[in-house]
């Protein structure tokens, strides 16, 4: 692995990790709000993946050890339209694979942008204002917890100024490429009807998967590695 930095058309600088393995296709890990390329959950997902793809895991801004401030979908967009052009420059293929809001990004990459050939959206929500986000919970602040990582919540930076933003749900059906959603059956952070609902409006090639006794975006992957990876395997393959 090493790690790279590219500029978006705005100027912000974004930080990347690249496993490469000499494959002609890539995955393009897009993590949610406070997490970033270098947790340890996509640093083991980038490595179980990295057998059959190369893997790019990134920071959108406001994260990690990319610049500028992050503002919950309404400008990320623009970075991962950066590293797909990045991505597109050095391979045949190029798949989006997003948790949470990560998730949402992707999504609204295939409805407005496109020039990918397959998505994987974990968790996503299909609308901003209605993430119910329950973090009382222990299913959300047993897994914040365990995932403490002190490096990354300093590094965190959520813009003061949050601007209209797209809803998932509203642009899905303008995805072209074949799409699989997922969720956990026990997420409170994101619902599994968001992922539900986007499936539905979906018209693209689609499969939905819900994970039972899951609950959000990268933490089915913790708990059901074997699972998740097989299932995005079978979907990119």
């Amino acid at each position: 692995m090493h790690e790279e930095y590219i500029k978006t058309s705005d100027n912000v600088k974004i930080a990347l990790n690249l496993y490469n393995s000499g494959q002609s296709s890539v995955i393009i890990i897009c993590p949610g709000w406070f997490m970033t390329k270098d947790s340890k959950s996509f640093s083991d997902l980038a490595e179980s993946l990295s057998g059959w793809h190369d893997v790019v895991v990134m920071d959108f801004r406001g994260h990690g050890k990319s610049g500028g401030f992050y503002t919950f979908t309404e400008k990320e967009v623009n970075d991962l339209k950066t590293v797909v052009n990045f991505a597109k420059e050095r391979y045949e293929k190029v798949y989006l694979m997003g948790f949470s809001l990560g998730g949402a990004l992707v999504v609204l990459h295939g409805a407005l942008v496109g020039n990918v050939d397959k998505i994987i959206a974990v968790s996503a929500p299909s609308d901003f204002d209605k993430i119910e986000n329950k973090m009382w919970h222990p299913n959300a602040w047993i897994p914040t917890f365990q995932k403490f990582e002190p490096k990354r919540w300093v590094s965190v930076r959520p813009s003061p100024k949050i601007g209209k933003k797209i809803k998932p749900i509203d642009v899905v059906d303008k995805i072209n490429v074949p799409t699989l959603f997922i969720a956990g059956e026990k997420d409170v952070t994101v619902y599994p009807w968001h992922t539900e609902s986007l499936y539905e409006k979906a018209i693209c090639e689609k499969k939905y998967i819900l994970f039972e006794d899951c609950i959000h975006a990268e933490d089915i992957f913790i708990k059901e590695p074997e699972k998740f990876i097989q299932a995005c395997e079978a979907w990119l393959n």
